[in-house]
């Protein structure tokens, strides 16, 4: 993968469309070549090298293509590299993913294939990717990843409240440091969906007033 990763940041998979893509062009490329070898007499052997030679950049070609063609998730983000000498990179931020979806056909299940659909925020656009390699990896590795990322997320916003809590407070007892703790475990609480803003306020107000 070309992209630099952030600081922090871990790759945890990195998923290609599946490899029956490049077959067809290749047994194309091979059945040309013996056609070439059995109906061009001796004569013109050094024509049908040649011949052979051109046709099978297609191929190789093809095969460039599928490697650099990559979806990368890192523990922030999914990445869709493509592109040779030129280049397409888009990036959508876990935040941004509402929903992954895959689907795989009867053959798609027997070789491994199949399609994913990601769906993120409206600024970013859904997007379809067909014959990748193992879908229910890339996709239970991208639901996977924003669990991680959300508690992550709370725990640095409970450690922040904490934090903040602990800033206003005139004396740095004990008492204030459980006071705090209390409140951010209320916090955490409240992100989770375990108690309501209302009753995290109310809870919050008796701690403080206590």
């Amino acid at each position: 993968m070309r992209t630099q990763l952030k600081k922090e940041e871990k790759m945890l998979v990195i998923i290609r469309q599946h490899w029956l893509k490049l077959i067809l062009p290749f047994f194309a490329w091979l059945l040309i070549t013996i056609l070439l070898f059995i109906f061009l007499n001796d004569d013109n052997i050094k024509i049908a090298f040649i011949i052979a030679l051109l046709t099978a950049l297609y191929p190789a070609w093809l095969y460039l293509e599928w490697k650099f063609n990559l979806w990368g998730v890192t523990n922030m983000r999914v990445i869709n590299e493509s592109g040779l000498f030129g280049r397409y990179s888009k990036e959508s931020p876990l935040d941004k993913i509402n929903n992954v979806e895959y689907t795989q056909t009867i053959w798609g299940r027997m070789f491994g294939y199949g399609e994913v659909e990601i769906q993120t925020a409206a600024e970013l656009g859904d997007s379809k990717h067909s014959m990748i390699h193992d879908p229910k990896i890339l996709k239970d590795t991208i639901t996977h990843a924003q669990e991680e990322y959300k508690a992550a997320q709370v725990t640095n916003q409970a450690q922040q409240l904490a934090n903040a809590i602990k800033q206003s407070m005139p004396a740095a007892s004990q008492s204030n440091t459980s006071v705090s703790d209390e409140i951010a475990k209320l916090f955490d609480l409240m992100q989770k969906g375990a108690i309501t803003q209302e009753e995290y306020i109310t809870q919050k107000n008796k701690l403080l007033a206590s």
